[in-house]
């Protein structure tokens, strides 16, 4: 039997025009962190999917037995459907949302009009990443990572607890991506938090230096956390985004 998903944890979709924005919500968290950045896409006209990433705004023992293939999967769906409905496709992300981003701007690099990565999680996390895929035979859980925000009136909902299972996936399509950001060539505009408590912000300058994009750029959030599009970064975010968008011919 499916597991029940949280009220604020559900995909969301806005009709607008031939230009779609495909918004990619991030580990351990769900779609509730990408709201006001699709409802802000969506005001500036254009056609908006956020989709839930399986195991997300569920429980944690239904997050422990998913892969990393189902959530790309689940996110090339809603790229693939925008696809077919507009005329420009735009794919944006916060953390393994911003991996994704990575991960289909490889995939889809012919067919993509632009790439916005937030605080991507690609080349550096935790230094004992590397050991997940062997603590996931000894340990179940870790504690949680999410709701790293400045803004005190704000909060993320997401799990407490980090399946290690889970994290060795991320591990595991963090390599990929980070071994095919060369593929990589549409425009990319790369969000990345000065201060950043869950992923380094190394991984920005990093995204820039490895893709091969001509027009590539660089934005440091001064004012955020890791979870930017719910920090006091967000509006900043929403109309830098509109913006590169409008410049792609969107």
């Amino acid at each position: 039997m499916p597991e029940e998903v949280w009220p604020d944890a559900q995909p969301f979709r806005f009709e607008g025009g031939k230009t779609g924005v495909l918004v990619v919500h991030g580990f351990t968290g769900c779609t509730q962190s990408m709201r006001p950045l699709g409802e802000g896409l969506a005001e500036a006209g254009f056609t908006v999917l956020g989709p839930r990433l399986p195991g997300h705004g569920t429980s944690v023992e239904d997050m422990a037995g998913r892969t990393w293939e189902e959530w790309t999967g689940e996110a090339e769906k809603g790229l693939r459907e925008l696809l077919e409905r507009c005329e420009k496709v735009f794919v944006t992300g916060l953390s393994m949302g911003g991996t994704i981003t990575c991960y289909l701007g490889e995939k889809y690099a012919d067919r993509v009009a632009g790439l916005i990565p937030i605080n991507a999680a690609v080349a550096r996390l935790s230094p004992l990443m590397p050991l997940t895929p062997i603590f996931k035979y000894v340990l179940k859980t870790i504690p949680g990572v999410g709701s790293d925000i400045k803004d005190p009136d704000s909060k993320e909902l997401c799990y407490d607890k980090v399946p290690v299972r889970a994290a060795a996936e991320l591990h595991e399509l963090m390599k990929i991506t980070r071994r095919d950001l060369p593929k990589i060539t549409a425009p990319i505009l790369v969000f990345t938090s000065r201060e950043d408590h869950v992923v380094p912000p190394a991984n920005g300058p990093y995204i820039i230096d490895h893709v091969s994009s001509k027009d590539k750029e660089l934005v440091w959030l001064e004012n955020s956390y890791h979870v930017a599009t719910l920090d006091y970064d967000k509006d900043l975010i929403v109309r830098r985004c509109m913006e590169f968008i409008h410049r792609q011919g969107g």
